[in-house]
Formats: C-alpha cells, structure tokens, sequence
C-alpha cells in the first residue's frame, strides 16, 4: 500500500494536477470569502468563516472527481492496470494507496485555509471573537467530507476507462450524496419517510458538525459512506477474476 500511496503522490506532485487544484480551490475560496460582496466576511459586520464551510462543498465537488478520475481509468486505458495486479499487492493495497493518495491532496488544500481562520480571528472585535468550536466542528466535517468524495472518486474512475466519463459520474454521485437527497426528502409524497431520506444525505450531518458539536452518529456515518465506496471499489477490481 506504500509503494502505491507514494507512487500516486509523486505522480501528482510531478504534474499541474496538485498545484492547479489547491490554487484553484484556494483562489475560489480566497474570492469567496473576501472579495466578492455577497459572500465576503467583511461585509457581514461579524466574524464568521461560514463562506468557507458552505462554499468549499461545491467547489470539491468539482475538484476532487478531477483528482482522482485518472487512477484506474487511466491505468485501465494504458494497460497498465494488468501490470499493476501482477506486483505483489493485493487489490486492498492498491485501493488504499489511491484513496489516500487522494485523500492526502485534499487535505493539503485544506490546511493553508487556516490562514483565514487566523485572519478573521485578528478581525473579530474584540479579537478572537469568533466561534472556534463551530470552526473546529467544520473543519472536521470538510475534511470528512472530502474523504467521502474521494471514495466516490476513486470508485467512479473504477467504473470506467474513460476518465472524463469517470469525472461527470463522480460529480453527479457527490452532488446526489451531498444535497441531493436533502433535496429529494422535501418532496411531500414521502411523509414520515423524508427524515429518514434526508438523513441519508451528506448535508444534514455535515451541518450538524459546523454547529461545533462532535457526534459519534456523524462521524460513523462519514466513515460507513467512505467504507461503503470503497467496497464498492474492490468489487468491481475483484469482478475481473469472474
């Protein structure tokens, strides 16, 4: 699983690909949160990082699919995917290495936001008036959140030897895990069963941790998603023994 995750990391780090996604997500939020009038912190009159918790979903949701739909489509369309299976690795091993290759690009985009977070605390009045724990809660769900869109990722570009297919598929299952089925459960015909179809959805717990409150129930369900995608992955790696 080493050689993977290091493998898939340096290919990242030896293109465009890692330095355009965390500037263009830096760069988006960064406008977002600054300069454009209707969502600028500095035009609300309070200290608060909502712009970035709200928006960046949206933006990952683009960004992360452009990430990881090179990892099997690409090695499928090359040939090069057969070479890999016949290394010493067990399918696991190679799952895990390019989800936490992924996972790891995410997470490097996520830590410079923290200069933002330093900057609005300067700007609070009087300093440091901000809500930290609802911030720490945020930062948790995003990053949980973007782990959740690289398993969809990952198994998206399994799917398919076609990374373009592979990038509309995972934007279209991020965005119907996310907000989709919040938005399906407002439907009236569902009664009593739209809780439960609006539960299923990304943003009902992600919303839940941004008010700074850790529930185990969101963490799980975070990590059941992550778990589920990938299974979902190693079924279909394993479909070729069939």
């Amino acid at each position: 699983m080493i050689q993977i995750f290091v493998k898939e990391l340096n290919s990242f780090l030896n293109s465009l690909i890692a330095y355009i996604v965390i500037s263009v997500f830096l760069t988006g939020i960064g406008l977002l949160m600054w300069v454009f009038p209707e969502t600028s912190v500095l035009e609300y009159g309070y200290a608060d990082m909502e712009t970035l918790f709200s928006m960046g979903p949206y933006v990952f949701m683009f960004l992360i699919p452009a990430i990881t739909m090179r990892m099997f489509a690409e090695e499928k369309k090359a040939g090069t995917i057969e070479l890999l299976i016949t290394k010493p690795l067990t399918d696991w091993d190679i799952i895990f290495g390019k989800y936490l290759s992924g996972f790891a690009l995410v997470i490097f985009s996520i830590v410079p936001t923290l200069i933002y977070y330093w900057s609005v605390y300067q700007l609070g009045n009087p300093t440091g008036n901000i809500d930290t724990a609802g911030v720490i809660g945020s930062y948790i769900g995003l990053i949980l959140l973007g782990g959740v869109f690289t398993s969809i990722g990952v198994f998206s570009s399994a799917i398919s030897t076609n990374q373009i297919v592979s990038f509309i598929i995972a934007v279209f299952f991020c965005f119907m895990v996310y907000s989709g089925l919040g938005s399906i459960a407002l439907i009236n015909d569902w009664g009593a069963f739209s809780s439960f179809i609006e539960q299923m959805g990304i943003i009902y717990h992600y919303d839940a941790m941004s008010k700074g409150l850790i529930d185990t129930r969101d963490v799980i369900y975070f990590l059941s998603v992550i778990t589920v995608m990938l299974l979902s992955t190693k079924l279909m790696l394993s479909s070729r023994k069939w």
